[in-house]
């Protein structure tokens, strides 16, 4: 669950930072290091997800610590560093690869998110081809279903399913309502699921429909 931190619901960062003594440099880096450098190899999973290239998912997580970096002093510390910094990376590929003429198709969630955005809408969420499947059996028909979803629905699946962040931590990353982001990932859900229906028959898992 994601702490109190104002900072990640805005994270358009001023230099505020003071000059910092040799003592506290050193006391920041170990900070650093400490709450980010674990988070690596994560990071890069989202970021490759995101954008189906090597390089400019290496430069997206390259690019993300560094703005970490730069303004750590707004991280608190004990909260949650993770979507913290997915937060700064979710960002910085919005702001930065979209405009570079790379931006994905767009979703018209207008349909689906009318009756679905509502944070006491009891939608299930639980199609049959679950979390545990996604994450273990990333075959290559998984993960070509995976990547041919729009960006918007690859993200909330990656965020949820892969990477394990609740509904309120999700809402702090992507900046939307905890309604949207049920709704979108049930969305998500659907596509993946209606993609994978041959794919999931074989593997054993039962036809809803």
């Amino acid at each position: 669950m994601v702490e109190e931190n104002e900072n990640i619901e805005d994270l358009e960062f001023t230099d505020s930072e003071v000059e910092l003594t040799p003592d506290q440099k050193f006391q920041k880096d170990r900070d650093f290091e400490v709450e980010f450098m674990p988070l690596i190899t994560p990071l890069y999973n989202f970021a490759y997800r995101l954008t189906l290239d090597e390089d400019e998912a290496k430069d997206l997580v390259q690019d993300s610590y560094l703005k970490a970096y730069r303004f750590f002093h707004s991280f608190q510390k004990g909260t949650n560093a993770k979507a913290w910094l997915f937060r700064i990376l979710k960002n910085s590929f919005i702001n930065e690869y979209r405009k570079k003429s790379k931006e994905p198709n767009k979703v018209d969630y207008q349909d689906v998110e009318t009756y679905y955005n509502s944070e006491d809408i009891n939608v299930p969420i639980t199609p049959d081809l679950r979390v545990e499947a996604v994450s273990e059996m990333l075959g290559d028909e998984i993960t070509n279903a995976l990547n041919a979803l729009d960006v918007d629905f690859r993200t909330v699946i990656i965020l949820c399913d892969l990477e394990g962040f609740t509904y309120e931590e999700m809402s702090k990353i992507l900046n939307i309502p905890i309604g949207t982001v049920r709704s979108r990932l049930h969305r998500a859900r659907m596509l993946l699921k209606e993609k994978l229906k041959s794919y999931a028959l074989k593997m054993g898992y039962k036809d809803s429909d």
